[in-house]
C-alpha cells in the first residue's frame, strides 16, 4: 500500500504540474458492494483496490487520454466486457473492469497468482488483445509518471485532458513517439490501439496468454462461449 499511495501521488503530482485541473476529490466510493463478490466469483477484494476506489476519481477524467476510472459496478454490465477475454492466464471473471478509455478498457485481476495485475483489452472485438499492461498498480501509475515527465503525456488545451503523444490520432506515430522521448517507457501501460502489433504478441507470450486462443479461427468460438457463459451467469445472479 505504501508503494501504491507513493505512486499514486507522484502520479498526480506530475499531472497537476502539466497543467490538469485535479478538483477536489468527490465523495469516497464506500466499500465494495456484495455484488462486486458475487458477479466475479472472489471471496475478497484486495486492498489495493478498495483504497483507488475510495478517492473518489470515477466522476473526473484524470488518466491519460481523459480516460476514467469506474465506479464499483451496479449491475452485471461488467461482466459483459469480459468476454474478450481470450486466452488469458487466470479464470476470466476473476477481473474487475476498472479504466475506461476510448477504445480500450483496463482491468484489476482479483485473485490468483495474478493477482494485483492490470490487463488491457481493446472494445474492437476482432484484435484478441488481452493482454497484461503493468504488473501492479503502483507500476502502471509510474509508467504514466515518467511519460508525463519525458513529454510524452501533455495537456490538450481544448480538452484539459492528458493526452498521449502529439495528437495526430494516429497510434503508429504515438507508439514512434514514445520510443523517442523515452525509450524506455512501455508503450502497452498507455492507452494506445496496438492490435496485432509484434509488441502485443510478444508480451502475450511473456505473460502467459494462451497462444491457439488469439488466432481468427479460434478466438470467435471463444468469445461466443464466453458470451453465452456471461448470460448464464446474469440470469443465475438476477443481474
Amino acid at each position: 500500500m505504501t508503494v501504491l499511495r507513493d505512486a499514486v501521488a507522484g502520479y498526480r503530482a506530475a499531472a497537476t504540474s502539466a497543467g490538469l485541473d485535479w478538483p477536489a476529490p468527490a465523495t469516497p466510493a464506500p466499500a465494495p458492494p456484495d455484488l462486486v463478490h458475487r458477479l466475479f466469483d472472489v471471496n475478497h477484494v484486495p486492498e489495493q483496490l478498495t483504497w483507488l476506489q475510495s478517492q473518489g476519481w470515477d466522476s473526473q477524467r484524470l488518466l491519460p487520454d481523459g480516460g476514467l476510472t469506474l465506479p464499483w459496478p451496479s449491475d452485471g454490465d461488467a461482466l459483459d466486457d469480459l468476454s474478450l477475454s481470450i486466452g488469458v492466464p487466470f479464470p476470466w471473471r476473476h477481473q474487475l473492469p476498472l479504466f475506461h478509455f476510448e477504445y480500450l478498457f483496463y482491468t484489476f485481476v482479483l485473485a490468483g497468482d495474478h493477482e494485483g495485475e492490470i490487463w488491457r483489452y481493446e472494445y474492437p472485438p476482432d484484435t484478441w488483445d488481452a493482454v497484461r499492461a503493468a504488473p501492479s498498480l503502483a507500476a502502471l501509475f509510474t509508467e504514466w509518471t515518467k511519460g508525463i515527465e519525458a513529454g510524452a503525456v501533455r495537456l490538450d488545451d481544448s480538452t484539459g485532458w492528458l493526452m498521449v503523444g502529439s495528437g495526430t490520432g494516429n497510434d503508429d506515430d504515438t507508439i514512434r513517439e514514445l520510443a523517442e522521448r523515452a525509450p524506455e517507457l512501455d508503450p502497452l501501460a498507455f492507452p494506445i490501439s496496438m492490435p496485432n502489433h509484434p509488441l502485443l504478441r510478444t508480451r502475450q507470450a511473456e505473460c502467459g496468454v494462451d497462444p491457439n486462443s488469439v488466432t481468427p479461427d479460434r478466438a470467435p468460438e471463444i468469445m461466443d462461449e464466453l458470451t453465452d457463459e456471461i448470460s448464464a451467469i446474469r440470469a443465475s445472479l438476477s443481474v
